[in-house]
């Protein structure tokens, strides 16, 4: 029904079965429209009509100004379930519907029935919302690596040398084409995405940051007034922060201008240039701990033993040098995880260095286990309980040999080596 062909409203709509129709209702209100004094039956109810009559003037008039504001209020309020509920004219349309719902909205099991049923349907609205969002990232994502797999290809087709490693020809036409482009050179731009992508391998497959600083926590005991602290390929930070909020005076070096860049926007001290360099430039005997965390597996043997040397250089008598690496003590390390990262040279046997440690004057040298795998992940245990006792001694037995192969093949994924520089070196 159209505004146009919609009766005009009445009184008598807003009795005996009041109207569902919104805009009868601001006809009422904007109008101050009276309801008649109801009629009674018999000599008492036709006097009650005639007294009622006679006190509304005189009960009206001192309420005017109450009944003023609830009025506009009345009017205000239908206006705003006017503009939330644009459907009403809808079912303005069907008003045998909202019959329906007028006898229904006694039971309070419907009103809950409705109420369940409509958060249902905004979760459904809402999943299938956030299934489209993440479709939409998803495609995004693919796109952006597909650009950074462009980018890394042409940088190489870009970089090829020569004999000399001097950049080609066409490179070099390329840079001179757009001088005023200030472009960064091919190998400059190589090396950044060989950054960016070693930065995202440690995020997904060291650990996330919050687990790394709880490792650290383990070596606390033994740095206690051992600053000033060298932390050799400090990474993202995480010993630098660990170490520093311990009170310990703490700096780092990196190779990597993004992990330095990474630290120094958390406000750490941190250095980008090469580990041994920078170690060999420390004053002799000015450090009180030197530490390196996950490194010396990328390092070869001759230079894992130049670097306990020149930590033993650059700490003071009472230091402390710490060096952490993955277990190969672990079949599950030294045979899978560990060769995750290509970057790895080799595993580092605890018991090498040590001895390397020893050679090069540190004393007072342990070997801490670290990271044991999950129990989910390791061989399973016969609970004994379980067992007949006639079975118990075979089922114990049993269990001991597991402990032995477990330990060959889980073990713990990490350990670190403690070494002091005696106070006679």
């Amino acid at each position: 029904m159209t505004e146009a062909s919609r009766p005009e409203p009445r009184i008598e709509d807003f009795l005996d079965h009041p109207t569902r129709d919104l805009g009868a209702w601001q006809w009422l209100w904007a109008g101050d429209h009276e309801f008649p004094v109801r009629s009674h039956r018999g000599v008492l109810g036709k006097l009650l009509v005639f007294w009622k009559r006679l006190m509304r003037p005189l009960v009206k008039s001192p309420q005017n100004d109450l009944w003023d504001r609830q009025r506009v209020f009345n009017q205000i309020l239908l206006e705003r379930i006017q503009e939330m509920f644009w459907y009403f004219p809808y079912l303005e349309r069907v008003p045998h519907q909202l019959d329906r719902v007028e006898q229904a909205a006694t039971s309070a099991e419907w009103s809950v029935g409705v109420v369940t049923e409509g958060l249902q349907e905004v979760i459904r609205q809402h999943d299938a919302l956030y299934a489209r969002v993440d479709a939409k990232l998803d495609s995004y994502r693919a796109d952006a690596r597909e650009v950074l797999a462009w980018a890394r290809s042409s940088l190489l087709a870009a970089a090829t040398t020569d004999e000399r490693g001097v950049v080609s020809a066409r490179a070099e036409a390329v840079a001179d084409a757009a001088p005023a482009l200030e472009v960064a050179p091919v190998a400059d731009l190589q090396r950044a995405f060989v950054e960016r992508g070693y930065v995202e391998f440690e995020r997904r497959f060291r650990g996330t940051e919050e687990e790394i600083l709880e490792r650290l926590s383990a070596y606390l005991p033994y740095l206690e007034g051992k600053g000033p602290l060298l932390d050799l390929g400090c990474g993202r930070g995480e010993s630098l922060r660990v170490f520093g909020q311990a009170g310990i005076e703490s700096r780092g070096v990196d190779s990597s201008g993004e992990m330095v860049a990474l630290c120094r926007a958390q406000g750490l001290d941190a250095t980008e240039g090469d580990l041994l360099e920078h170690l060999a430039g420390v004053t002799p005997g000015s450090l009180g701990a030197v530490v390196s965390f996950h490194v010396i597996e990328h390092l070869p043997p001759v230079v894992i033993a130049r670097t306990v040397a020149l930590a033993w250089r650059a700490l003071r008598p009472g230091g402390v040098l710490i060096l952490e690496t993955p277990n190969p003590m672990s079949v599950m390390v030294a045979a899978r995880s560990f060769w995750l990262d290509p970057t790895h040279v080799r595993p580092v046997h605890p018991d090498f260095l040590r001895e390397v440690a020893r050679q090069h004057g540190f004393g007072r040298i342990d070997v801490l286990p670290l990271r044991p795998f999950k129990a989910d992940d390791r061989l399973p245990e016969i609970p004994l309980g379980e067992v007949p006792p006639e079975l118990r001694p075979l089922a114990d037995r049993i269990n001991r040999m597991r402990d032995r192969l477990d330990d060959v093949l889980f073990g713990y994924q990490d350990y670190g080596l403690v070494a002091r520089k005696l106070d006679g070196g």
